[in-house]
């Protein structure tokens, strides 16, 4: 069996992939490794994890849990959304998310799905959502939908050696000495690999603070370095409980080494803020079909641009879900501000990145020893939407993404759509290009109008339950950010730095 399917601690023992995984593996697992206790994850309206601690009685009350899973209360889980009257919900393990917790000797740990008093999967939580969307799409379109997430965060403490200081916004892919926190990220790869099974790769990112300026004492006067984690492509339920597991992971490691850990969309002026780019892939019977014969874009993955396009706006409101986040969405950032498409750009909304169409096996140009191909199993082609951050929904965002794909794939006006999006070179230099462009949103508030203005897209084929939609559009309105932006340009400039940190920080630890 090979080996790299086995990352898994738990794979390792049972010598078996984790789709295998049963409960009698599992019973196996809790008996000749001492577990104590198990505990159930899963995700909130929040985005973040919940858990329930079960200790472990007997052999039969574990089977039981495992077999039949626990009860919640789901009225304070889904708080607004759930009614007190019909508040409860049963959890239920996924037994190939299982793992052993690196927080917790003793405990075996589940992602769990959420199921009605029927036993049907509850329609407002948010995993549930995802699951519909993506089975819409495999009915219409025959194919797959592969996603992988780009985890951009800040680790904020306090540095011990100030040796070899690390140069503003020029941290990108830094080896040490100057970066400290290699040993923490190499900890967060680590425990993200053994329980995903999905890094493609980390590295240090273009954002270093050397004294945070703020109002809260936990980060004021630290030095903040900004990092990230790429996820590998997966089927897309995945990809959302590996970024969910991942923003955990990553949170508890930081806290450990006494540092604080944030997604939040922005930290400092003029610093590069958090992203969570999504890269998209098209599968059918299992090979990347986002290429032709000719290794340029395929039709559907053009398609699947058009519908993104049609949906992007209105997808803020599940990717962008903080007021700071509409201080990382400006001109000159890398950060998109307008609705397009391009090749290798990185101003644009949706970049088509390298993707070994013209050539592979480049490394035999360096090695002329090797005299044997690799033979790969077919194009590594995606596509990637820059505009979500660190304040994204994963389940609801990557929901909506699913939904837009579909109707790219099924809109017999999408590769119109398409083309007309497409641009070329910086589009922030091109002010009769910029004029031409639809608009992103550019406050929560903005967000929320377009998404009600087309619930319809998110609602069809009763996908987005009505009351999650008003509920996220309830939420983006609280945040009263819609003459933001205006109403700080307007402030005299210390004034305007320090209003536009407290917006920042408020959110530090909010998703």
């Amino acid at each position: 069996m090979d080996k790299y399917v086995l990352n898994n601690p738990i794979s390792q023992f049972l010598n078996k992939p984790n789709t295998e995984f049963t409960r009698e593996d599992m019973i196996r697992v809790i008996e000749e490794k001492g577990i104590e206790r198990l505990t159930f994850h899963y995700t909130a309206l929040d985005g973040k994890l919940k858990e329930l601690k079960i200790p472990v009685a007997s052999r039969k009350q574990a089977e039981r849990v495992l077999a039949d899973g626990e009860r919640v209360d789901g009225s304070s889980i889904f708080k607004g959304m759930v009614d007190v009257a019909v508040s409860d919900l049963y959890v239920i393990p996924r037994y190939q998310s299982a793992f052993l917790n690196p927080f917790d000797t003793g405990s075996l740990d589940f992602m769990c799905r959420y199921l009605n008093s029927n036993g049907e999967f509850a329609p407002f939580a948010l995993d549930n959502i995802l699951y519909n969307a993506h089975k819409l799409f495999k009915e219409k379109t025959g194919l797959e939908l592969y996603a992988l997430g780009e985890l951009e965060f800040f680790l904020i403490g306090d540095v011990e050696n100030k040796l070899y200081p690390a140069p503003k916004q020029r941290g990108y892919h830094s080896s040490g000495p100057f970066i400290k926190t290699g040993k923490i990220l190499n900890e967060m790869v680590k425990y993200i690999t053994q329980i995903t099974g999905a890094v493609k790769y980390a590295h240090s990112e273009v954002g270093y603070i050397e004294s945070v300026h703020s109002d809260l004492d936990e980060i004021k006067g630290k030095a903040g370095e900004q990092l990230e984690i790429e996820f590998l492509p997966t089927p897309i339920l995945d990809a959302a409980d590996n970024v969910v597991l991942g923003k955990w992971l990553i949170r508890n490691i930081a806290y450990q080494y006494g540092k604080v850990a944030t997604f939040a969309p922005k930290i400092e002026e003029g610093i590069a803020g958090n992203g969570l780019h999504f890269h998209m892939e098209l599968r059918k019977d299992g090979k990347n079909i986002m290429l032709d014969t000719n290794g340029v874009l395929s039709d559907e993955a053009k398609r699947l641009i058009g519908g993104l396009c049609v949906y992007a706006d209105s997808l803020t409101a599940f990717g962008n879900t903080t007021s700071s986040a509409y201080l990382r969405l400006v001109p000159n950032q890398e950060a998109p501000t307008k609705i397009c498409w391009s090749d290798q750009n990185r101003s644009a909304m949706i970049r088509v990145p390298l993707g070994w169409a013209k050539k592979d096996n480049l490394a035999m140009q360096l090695n002329r020893q090797q005299k044997t191909r690799f033979e790969h199993e077919g194009s590594r082609q995606t596509v990637e939407l820059r505009s979500p951050d660190g304040s994204a929904i994963a389940h609801l965002l990557l929901a909506g993404i699913t939904l837009a794909a579909e109707y790219g794939l099924t809109h017999p006006e999408s590769l119109k759509i398409c083309e007309e999006n497409y641009v070329k070179g910086n589009i922030f230099k091109d002010k009769e290009l910029l004029a031409k462009l639809n608009d992103l949103p550019t406050s929560c508030v903005g967000s929320a109008k377009i998404l009600l203005s087309k619930k319809e897209l998110y609602e069809r084929e009763k996908i987005f339950p009505s009351s999650t939609i008003e509920y996220v559009a309830k939420l983006l309105n609280e945040e009263d950010d819609e003459f933001m932006n205006q109403e700080l340009i307007d402030l005299p400039a210390d004034d305007r730095l320090h209003q536009t940190r407290r917006i920042m920080h408020k959110d530090l630890h909010r998703h």
